[in-house]
């Protein structure tokens, strides 16, 4: 069974058309993502983590890493769960979906790649692996991965324009 979305055109009110097949067999189909991102993202944004999130719901938190990572859809039932544990709108997981412009009044924050980021496995271990750490330590390792990050975003201009330059004192340490 095909998706489908309804275009509201002036001329065309109440056209079908099925979603644009940019799906593969077997992956998940972009709402099913959008909608695992946003659950990532809200609940981040409330500072609960996995697993309260799903103790609070009755899954495992293995089960709602794959809700956020749309190994498996979330039922309706379980989107209202989620909801109302976070205490948002079941229509907050659909706003910036491509074809929902209804919810307009709906602030919806965009996806940047630190969410992506904090939502991967590699993200989660890291901050586990933060959260294992005393917190001046923690502080310090913080304070070290900004500055790592201040030094490696320096661009040469060389490198821009597409010329080949010799590395900066920074990358010549690090080689």
């Amino acid at each position: 069974m095909e998706s489908r979305k309804v275009f509201a055109e002036p001329g065309c009110p109440g056209v079908i058309q099925a979603w644009p097949k940019t799906k593969t067999e077997g992956s998940p189909h972009p709402a099913d993502q959008h909608v695992g991102r946003q659950i990532a993202i809200v609940r981040l944004q409330s500072d609960v983590s996995q697993a309260q999130l799903a103790r609070s719901i009755g899954v495992s938190f293995q089960q709602l890493q794959k809700y956020e990572n749309a190994k498996n859809r979330v039922s309706a039932s379980m989107l209202y769960e989620i909801a109302s544990s976070l205490a948002v709108p079941v229509s907050r997981f659909f706003g910036g979906l491509p074809g929902n412009e209804i919810d307009r009044d709906v602030p919806t924050l965009p996806v940047d790649e630190r969410i992506d980021f904090i939502a991967s496995a590699e993200g989660r271990r890291l901050i586990e692996g933060l959260v294992q750490l005393h917190p001046r330590v923690r502080g310090r390792v913080s304070a070290l991965i900004v500055a790592l990050g201040e030094e490696l975003a320096v661009v040469d201009p060389k490198q821009e324009s597409g010329t080949s330059a010799e590395p900066t004192p920074v990358e010549g340490r690090l080689a």
